[in-house]
């Protein structure tokens, strides 16, 4: 089934009731209908439910979707991205190893990776977002590998398949971040990359009223890599659970209206004289623009794109008061546009000369776009920045 239909028709929901939506399942204990053999050994992952901190019904639907979408073996449900991206680094990490980590990523995630290198006393690389640049980092030498398939907050597009191509004889481990990109733009598992995160606050769940994360890979290791998630209980709550997966089955429509305004913004913003340069994939002009064409199997950039006020940070600052429709606040991929600041927010923790250099400037302006009217949302950014 093409990626539209599997958003909508996900098989093994084993309800008795054969209800067409999933129940949602909030108890915390379940009753071993055969107590022997729910003492049995624990051997197939949600064949017999346990305990609320390690299994539920409502939650194994979604990592079911999850696991379809990106077409990978299977998939854990956090309580949020960085449960996911923390879990998955603390099963990576041991003494002795490198991290080759892409410099411009959620400046959280890059916490979580230095404070954990220094704890077990391995390495991190910071590296230029380009295919190129983290190769030659990486040479000959196994490390474990980091990158956003599109970076937060300045959209450069990584080339998977020239990165992952790359690494197959290394005996690295690949990790792609890909909320920005989705499942209907890429596979990076089907490309070579051993696991798949996703933060699914953002396009999946798509209505800015749930937070959760999840990990994709092989069905080896996301079996242990649940038992990590079982110790340190950060499993998604089934009420969230079903919020995202009721939210995922409008991916493609919203993501395909979402990517058509952002990319008429874009457009309007690269020609306003009191802007100094515009980042969206989106644009035949944008120097990501021939990697994202090959890389993206919709046509669609999404729905993110960033800009620069002129006047500094003062500018910036002026035009975030003056917006009246695009809401002030973090976080992206929901229905209702919103604007950020990232250098004083979702990049304040990267250094700055790092900053400098990856042009996450004081006066850029991060948009996600929503489903509002392209034109109000247009004539909203026009009246800020006069």
């Amino acid at each position: 089934m093409r990626t539209g239909t599997r958003l909508v028709d996900v098989e093994g929901l084993n309800d008795p009731y054969g209800s067409h939506i999933p129940p949602v399942y909030l108890s915390a204990v379940y009753e071993y209908v055969d107590y022997e053999q729910g003492l049995a050994k624990y051997t197939d992952r949600g064949t017999y439910v346990r305990y609320g901190r390690e299994e539920n019904p409502t939650v194994r639907v979604l990592e079911r979707l999850l696991s379809s979408l990106e077409e990978t073996e299977d998939a854990l449900a956090f309580n949020s991205g960085m449960a996911a991206e923390t879990t998955l680094f603390l099963y990576l990490m041991k003494p002795g190893i490198r991290v080759v980590m892409s410099a411009e990523v959620y400046s959280t995630t890059y916490l979580t990776v230095r404070n954990l290198v220094e704890k077990v006393g391995a390495k991190l690389d910071l590296v230029f977002p380009s295919a190129r640049e983290i190769l030659e980092s990486v040479g000959r030498e196994p490390a474990v590998v980091f990158v956003e398939t599109v970076t937060n907050p300045t959209l450069k597009v990584v080339d998977l398949v020239e990165l992952a191509e790359g690494l197959k004889d290394t005996g690295s481990t690949l990790v792609v971040d890909n909320t920005f990109a989705t499942p209907l733009n890429v596979k990076p598992f089907k490309l070579g990359a051993r696991f798949v995160v996703h933060s699914l606050t953002k396009y999946i769940a798509g209505h800015n009223d749930v937070v959760g994360g999840a990990l994709l890979g092989t069905k080896k290791e996301i079996s242990e890599l649940w038992d990590w998630r079982r110790m340190t209980g950060s499993i998604m709550p089934p009420f969230e659970a079903y919020l995202v997966y009721r939210g995922a089955k409008t991916l493609e429509v919203r993501f395909e209206r979402v990517s058509k305004s952002a990319k008429a913004i874009a457009e309007f913003l690269a020609e306003h004289s009191k802007v100094e340069g515009v980042h969206y994939p989106g644009l035949d002009k944008d120097e990501y623009h021939p990697i994202a064409r090959r890389l993206f199997a919709t046509g669609n950039y999404g729905g993110v794109l960033s800009f620069r006020v002129k006047g500094g940070y003062e500018g910036a600052l002026r035009f975030m008061k003056k917006l009246r429709v695009i809401k002030r606040a973090p976080s992206l991929g929901g229905t209702e546009s919103l604007a950020v600041l990232p250098a004083k927010a979702g990049s304040m923790y990267l250094p700055e000369d790092l900053r400098r250099r990856l042009k996450i400037t004081e006066n850029l302006v991060r948009l996600s776009v929503g489903l509002e009217d392209v034109n109000d949302l247009i004539e909203d950014i026009d009246q800020a920045l006069a």
